[in-house]
């Protein structure tokens, strides 16, 4: 009896033994099932040369496939690239064909094209003010190269102006040349130059009408107060100031 005792404890103990080491063998292949590469666990394993890329996976990305991957929030920049191009960072860069202008940004603007200028008072040129009467003049350039002016003589009478004009910087430094081809109220070709201060607060501007013709226009080379060869009294008696609208 107790021979039969000791055999049935060894018989339990082979079986728990067996049973173990098949258990233990079976986590072993888990275990090996689990841990092994794929190209979407989130961490570097295999041949991979990055997280989930590289090796046998899809290539890893760079700041230079031409692509938006990665963490980049544009094509090549931002994450960890460069940071992506914008239209007020200052610098030309991306499809820009300026600073921060053209492209997929607002079209670059040069000289007076874009902006708003209002003259009066003692800045209205002496022959405006003592041969049309005019008080103030308050003009607008568009960035499409059209213009209107809103000129109020002293009895307060507007007199509206329209058209489009083209402009050129000239051979002297900060000097353009200016055409206007006005449309209303009476269709008139003018010629001139302007400047723009440093800071670009304030333009000198003289022009005179060409066709049908009223004098002779300003140059740039001869600067300004050279309208009709500068026999004005003054010569500057043409020359406006205008300050910039913000």
């Amino acid at each position: 009896m107790k021979n039969w005792k000791i055999l049935f404890a060894c018989a339990m103990v082979a079986v728990f033994v067996t049973t173990w080491t098949a258990c233990n063998n079976d986590d072993d292949e888990m275990m090996e099932v689990v841990t092994e590469a794929t190209c979407n666990d989130g961490v570097q394993n295999g041949d991979e040369t990055g997280v989930d890329c590289g090796g046998a996976c899809d290539a890893c990305p760079t700041c230079e496939d031409g692509i938006q991957n990665g963490d980049e929030t544009g094509v090549d920049c931002g994450g960890s690239c460069d940071a992506c191009p914008t239209c007020d960072d200052g610098i030309q860069n991306g499809d820009e064909t300026g600073v921060d202008c053209g492209g997929s940004c607002d079209e670059c603007t040069e000289g007076v094209q874009g902006t708003n200028w209002q003259s009066s008072g003692d800045n209205v040129a002496i022959l405006l003010a003592t041969f049309l009467n005019v008080d103030s003049i308050y003009v607008e350039f568009g960035v499409d190269f059209t213009y209107r002016v809103e000129q109020f003589d002293t009895d307060g009478v507007l007199t509206e102006l329209t058209g489009t004009f083209t402009q050129n910087p000239s051979s002297v430094d900060g000097i353009f040349e200016i055409n206007l081809i006005q449309s209303t109220p009476f269709a008139s070709t003018v010629e001139g130059i302007y400047e723009i201060n440093a800071d670009g607060s304030s333009m000198m501007y003289e022009v005179v009408q060409t066709d049908p013709a009223a004098g002779t226009p300003p140059t740039a080379m001869d600067g300004f107060g050279s309208t009709n060869g500068g026999t004005l009294v003054p010569p500057t008696a043409n020359v406006q100031t205008y300050l910039l609208v913000e």
